[in-house]
This record gives structure tokens, sequence and C-alpha cells, in this order.
């Protein structure tokens, strides 16, 4: 699992990613029901698909851990670049705990127009302890791991379903739709889904969607 890759140039990294990427972003998926008519059936009924609503603002029953404040807390953390946003947040402590052991606050927060998978405490605490010692002692081994939650563009909740690749570059793939977000077993840390918990929240750089679980980066 263990990536080795210096700070020094995690930064070029970060831009040579987000300037490949910048245009694969598709539109939010429209809300609502569509009508459709089979040829040949005219004076029919119309046929009707439905699509899960597109959120325009956090969702998430997660989200009063995130911003305690509600909405005013959401519109004081869409002042402040990312990692200084997680560090005001009480259920992102150990998120920013690991940030700051391998000296990524001010990467995260001086990185322009990026999508943060944001691990919850819960997230953390599912780790056996053991393990969780080793990675935030190993700094290659917890720069892969939290680079591999962060994705550049600030993607919208149907813009995030897909497989995308990470500041890590390698690739994680998100499903569902709608408020209903999820990763696969496969792709966390202690293989468990994960599900996004509240998300489309909106610091000064990035767009953020808190997960129940800590993903796993590509083995290298």
């Amino acid at each position: 699992m263990t990536r080795t890759h210096p700070r020094g140039i995690l930064l070029a990294a970060l831009s040579g990613v987000a300037l490949a990427l910048g245009g694969c972003g598709s539109d939010d998926a429209p809300a609502g029901s569509t009508a459709t008519t089979t040829p040949g059936t005219a004076g029919a009924a119309p046929e009707t698909t439905t699509t899960a609503p597109v959120p325009d603002g956090p969702f998430g029953a997660g989200c009063s851990a995130v911003a305690p404040g509600g909405p005013a807390g959401f519109a004081g953390m869409s002042a402040v670049p990312v990692a200084t946003a997680a560090g005001s947040t009480p259920g992102l402590s150990r998120l920013v705990q690991a940030l700051q052991a391998a000296s990524l606050v001010e990467t995260l927060d001086t990185t322009q127009d990026i999508t943060v998978l944001a691990p919850a405490d819960v997230a953390f605490e599912a780790v056996p302890a053991d393990a969780l010692q080793g990675l935030m002692a190993d700094t290659p081994a917890l720069t892969a791991l939290l680079t591999h939650h962060v994705l550049p563009g600030r993607l919208a909740p149907a813009e995030l379903v897909g497989t995308h690749t990470t500041l890590n570059n390698d690739e994680v793939t998100v499903e569902g739709s709608g408020e209903e977000l999820t990763i696969g077993a496969d792709g966390t840390l202690v293989g468990a889904g994960a599900s996004v918990i509240c998300g489309h929240v909106q610091t000064a750089n990035a767009t953020v969607y808190v997960t129940d679980q800590v993903l796993q980066p590509a083995e290298g």
C-alpha cells in the first residue's frame, strides 16, 4: 500500500493532474421527471423516467457534526480554505491531525479548485489502533493516503459519480446518485463500504464530501 511521494514535488503533481483533468467534469444531471412517447402510439399516456434530485447545497445526516451552527456554520467554512475549515470542525479533528503529521495543511489550503473526500473522526476510529499509529508515523504512506482523498476540480454531486484520478495519481470510484453516494468496500482501508454522510460542503478553495470510512490508496 505504501507509495513514496516527496513533499517537495507534491504541488507540481497537483498542478499536472488538475491540468490533465480540468475539462473532464460533466454538467449536473437534471432533477425531476422527463416524459417520453413511444413512436406510433400517439394519444397514449407518456412514459416517465425519474432521476434522483440533485442537491444544491450541503446534504446528509452527518452535516450537524460538520457545521454545528447550521447554515451560519457552512457560511463560515465557505470563507476559508479547506484545511483551515476542517480545523474548526470538531468532527474532522482526526483528519486535521493526519494532515499536520504529513505536513499537508498548507498544500491543501493553497491548492485551488479541488474536491476533498474527507474522512470523519468515526472513519479513523474504525481503523485498528496499531495500524493507524503505524500509518501516522510513516510520512510517505500517510501522504499517499491523504492525497488519495483529493480530486482535481470542484465536483458537484452528479459529477462526483464515476471513476476519478486522485492527486495520489491513482483512482477512486464513487457510485450512486443524488444524496446517496458510496464507495465500495474494496476502496476503503478496513474493507467496509463507505458512504458520504455530509456532501457538497463549500470552502474557499474546495468542495468537500465527508465520508464514514478512510479510503485505501492503490498498492504500488
